[in-house]
């Protein structure tokens, strides 16, 4: 039965919500190795919109979180780029866990746009999700997880190129070249103000004091 299902794709944002959520219900702790073991050999679409996606959740907002997650999905990127089939990983990175109910809280938060993004999603422009068009995604996915550590200091501020890279997989996972299009187009956009926001925001700043006292209610598993 699991291997029925490891050899299908996932047709949606809320698909790829529902088999991650699965995962919380059957232990504490969900491993980035378990993600990849329900994903990593089918799709690099959802390897790629999922830490992005959790990243806008509560889970990103804890020290060090965003940084780890641009790491991780420039690993991915960067094996998208070169053509390969699956997803590897390192074990020590495959041993990183986030708490279940963590897990579950952020991913109920993100239900609502996912029933958006699912219902405006058509498989439009194929053409525009295949071939260069994978490797052109790849390289601004790197341009985009380069941007996340340096705005990590600052409120908010690195949950705009994550959203660039969440539009990226999921038009890599829907097969929608319109919405690769605007992915591509809101990465400009987030690669250019982020780098205006940082160069124009304090050294010290307001943002470090708030990612570092904010998220004090939450805890990732190492």
């Amino acid at each position: 039965m699991a291997e029925e299902k490891s050899q299908s794709e996932p047709d949606g944002v809320e698909s790829v919500l529902g088999e991650l959520d699965d995962l919380t219900t059957k232990n504490d702790k969900v491993c980035v190795g378990d993600v990849l073991d329900d994903f990593g050999g089918r799709s690099f679409g959802p390897f790629i919109m999922i830490p992005a996606l959790l990243e806008i959740t509560p889970v990103g907002g804890i020290p060090g979180v965003p940084s780890f997650l641009a790491a991780v999905i420039a690993l991915i990127a960067v094996q998208l780029l070169f053509g390969k089939e699956h997803i590897w990983m390192p074990q020590w990175l495959q041993q990183r866990a986030v708490e279940s109910k963590k897990l579950h809280k952020g991913i109920a938060k993100l239900r609502g746009i996912a029933h958006w993004l699912d219902e405006h999603s058509h498989g439009r422009l194929e053409g525009l999700t295949e071939g260069m068009w994978i490797k052109i995604a790849a390289v601004v996915i790197l341009l985009l997880c380069a941007t996340v550590p340096p705005l990590e200091v600052l409120p908010f501020a690195s949950s705009a190129p994550m959203l660039a890279i969440a539009a990226i997989g999921l038009a890599l996972t829907v097969r929608d070249g319109v919405i690769m299009l605007a992915a591509l187009a809101l990465a400009i956009a987030a690669i250019g103000g982020g780098t205006y926001y940082y160069y124009t925001s304090d050294e010290e700043g307001s943002g470090g004091g708030m990612a570092i006292v904010e998220p004090a209610a939450y805890r990732i598993a190492a």
